[in-house]
């Protein structure tokens, strides 16, 4: 059996939405360690475990309780209780955009990066209603260097052919609910055909099917970078998908938890596209979606140098005094304040303010 380690050797966190999410993280471990002592002052139940040579946390979002708030706090509590944490990584599943310029497919991964005018996430839900429309507001941070570094990595060796991504696969393949063969067709609609009823697509019209072609090579995942649309409600509209993506200069998924992140628990954000954010979505891709999320967020740990993560500042050092584009979040300001109460952060920060500062 694995030894008991400290709160203070865990250096990475990551977090999921979804107990199909949570459990794929627990099969990509190389070692799982034992329970640790709860602190009462964190909600959170944590899986811990070894990936290469680094010690992380796994946390998944309380059942039911899903969007950018509850991310928020549950990442501030993990913080609160590993204060090594370097950094996190969002792991699991989202609605992908497939366009002309980007062929995303069902169960193809998705990794924020830097593009155009956003930093990798962008909340595209919250703004400010204006005479000539909706106008969206705030910024969101850029993942840290660290993992875009290790991003470039895993690029690198994809090109050269020494990618390890279908050796982690294949520890999943021995699991049947996360096997590729489970998750049934790829079958795309037309944008402007809505789903018929029903919990399948058995009602709808083969001839409203997009017509698309192999890839070459026989690829099956294909790894995209660049924007992720977050928001605190589900895409159910292809239409709306199409829209608002074109607003944002394209975008390749849309998902629910990245943006309560992204400002308080710095973070990149990998997910595996279950569906195509719209009213023709199930939950047939959502395992191995969720599973080949987890083998490439595996592949960007096992990157990273483990001198180069302790060389590093925590998470709460990097967040210690957030920056103003954080005031956005309102909701995840109040939420992460709470939290900051109960773990004495806010009256030591008080306590620590020289008598001279202004109110």
């Amino acid at each position: 059996m694995a030894r008991r380690l400290r709160r203070e050797d865990y250096t990475v966190g990551w977090v999921c939405a979804l107990p199909v999410e949570l459990a794929a993280a627990q099969e990509m471990l190389d070692e799982e360690h034992p329970d640790l002592e709860r602190d009462a002052a964190d909600e959170n139940l944590y899986a811990l475990g070894l990936f290469g040579s680094h010690n992380v946390a796994i946390v998944c979002l309380p059942a039911g309780q899903i969007g950018n708030n509850p991310a928020a706090a549950v990442a501030m509590q993990m913080r609160a209780t590993f204060k090594k944490i370097r950094f996190g990584l969002m792991v699991g599943i989202g609605g992908g955009v497939p366009s002309a310029e980007v062929d995303v497919r069902l169960g193809d991964v998705v990794v924020s990066q830097p593009h155009g005018t956003f930093a990798g996430v962008v909340q595209y839900d919250i703004g400010k209603t204006t005479p000539s429309g909706f106008k969206r507001t705030g910024s969101l941070n850029s993942p840290p260097q660290i993992l875009l570094a290790a991003v470039a990595k895993v690029q690198a060796n994809e090109l050269r052919k020494r990618s390890k991504l279908s050796e982690h696969v294949a520890k999943l393949e021995g699991i049947a609910k996360f096997q590729r063969s489970k998750a049934g067709p790829d079958v795309l609609f037309k944008a402007a055909y809505d789903h018929e009823g029903g919990q399948t697509c058995d009602r709808c019209s083969v001839n409203r099917h997009e017509a698309r072609l192999p890839r070459d090579n026989g690829e099956e995942v294909v790894v995209h970078y660049g924007t992720i649309a977050s928001g605190n409600q589900v895409m159910w509209s292809a239409a709306e998908r199409d829209r608002v993506s074109a607003e944002l200069g394209g975008v390749l998924c849309f998902e629910r938890e990245a943006a309560g992140l992204m400002n308080s628990f710095p973070c990149l954000v990998v997910r595996g596209v279950s569906d195509y954010a719209d009213s023709h979505k199930n939950k047939r891709w959502q395992a191995y979606a969720a599973g080949i999320a987890a083998v490439y967020a595996k592949e960007v740990l096992l990157a990273i140098p483990m001198m180069e993560v302790k060389n590093s500042s925590t998470a709460e050092e990097v967040t210690q005094f957030p920056s103003s584009s954080c005031c956005v979040h309102s909701s995840c300001c109040s939420s992460m304040s709470v939290l900051m109460l109960r773990q004495n952060i806010i009256p030591n920060m008080l306590q620590a303010r020289p008598s001279n500062a202004g109110d």
